[in-house]
């Protein structure tokens, strides 16, 4: 791959990160259905078009004036933000199954949460083309969409939304045996997984009590298999380093950070862990999003002005592919 391409590339993906960034954090309620339909009449064009319209301009692209802007808007935002439908979801059984109701305990808080209609999230991992660009997987409703959040001292903190349940696919398909899982949440992997014949028991690790208290009282008691889950209070990292049943487990999956900003320093400890006690299978929550922060990283250490990483005659593709980053991530200590 050309260095000049690849430069473009990764600037491109800093760009569009950062301004979907801002956007859904900073004013992920900035359109609504009436900005939508106002547009879509006035255009004479669809609402998916005339929200793909104004979530460009949101993200600070004038795709009519500028080639530049133009480009970004085909290969990040035409191919990569989709408008959902609701009901797919609703009829995830966790949510036909668990009913929530507002609940508090310590700092903790359990309630229903909502999106808006026409407010953006992050609905899967983001696509990665050969190229190495990194196409984000933003999803909307067109209408109200409740899902229930457990918030610590008013922060969003733990959630069941379009998301997980994407983002868990894999993980509750390879799911079998004695199932290990580092992080409760709100029980969504564990529920699922436990739904599964071919899973004996469902382990899960969770250090505050707090959370565990009110999964056991307003959760976990509706859940149809709630035998087969058994919850540890314990710090993860230490149970993984040190409890000597963790070897017996046939799966292992970690889910202890909110995104991808909190998420790589644990993940890159965790698979340190991991490889030195030579565990059995274990996956990560949303790899593909930690593996992008890394890839940047290694990108920055490769053309490093001052000290370049040198490449060995190795194509720079490889080394910033997710199969080498996995194998990488072990042996870094510092980020």
């Amino acid at each position: 791959m050309d260095q000049r391409e690849l430069d473009t590339v990764m600037l491109q993906n800093d760009l569009i990160a950062y301004a979907y960034s801002h956007y859904l954090n900073e004013m992920p309620r900035l359109l609504s259905s009436e900005m939508v339909s106002d547009l879509a009449r006035d255009c004479a064009i669809d609402e998916h078009a005339a929200f793909l319209s104004l979530f460009a301009a949101a993200c600070g692209l004038e795709p009519d004036t500028n080639t530049n802007h133009r480009l970004l808007e085909r290969e990040y935002i035409l191919s990569g933000v989709r408008l959902l439908d609701p009901t797919v979801y609703e009829s995830d059984p966790y949510y036909r199954t668990v009913k929530f109701s507002n609940q508090s305990l310590g700092g903790w808080e359990m309630k229903q949460s909502f999106y808006a209609p026409f407010e953006p999230f992050v609905r899967n991992h983001p696509q990665i083309t050969k190229n190495l660009r990194e196409i984000p997987q933003i999803g909307y409703f067109n209408r109200e969409f409740h899902f229930p959040a457990i918030l610590e001292n008013g922060v969003e903190w733990m959630t069941v939304t379009p998301n997980e349940i994407e983002t868990m696919r894999e993980p509750i398909q390879k799911s079998h045996g004695n199932v290990l899982t580092l992080g409760l949440g709100l029980g969504y992997f564990a529920f699922s997984v436990a739904e599964k014949e071919g899973v004996k028991s469902v382990t899960v690790v969770e250090r505050d009590p707090d959370v565990i208290a009110l999964f056991q009282k307003h959760i976990l008691p509706q859940f149809p298999n709630a035998d087969k889950i058994q919850i540890v209070e314990a710090d993860a990292l230490i149970y993984l380093k040190d409890d000597p049943h963790v070897p017996d487990f046939d799966y292992i999956f970690a889910d202890l950070w909110h995104d991808q900003s909190d998420g790589l320093p644990l993940y890159l400890q965790l698979s340190r862990i991991a490889r030195n006690r030579r565990l059995p299978a274990i996956d990560y929550w949303i790899e593909p999003t930690l593996l992008s922060s890394l890839r940047r990283m290694v990108y920055d250490k490769i053309t490093d002005p001052k000290q370049p990483l040198k490449l060995q005659g190795v194509p720079i593709e490889d080394f910033l592919s997710d199969a080498f980053l996995k194998r990488l991530a072990p042996d870094v200590k510092a980020i």
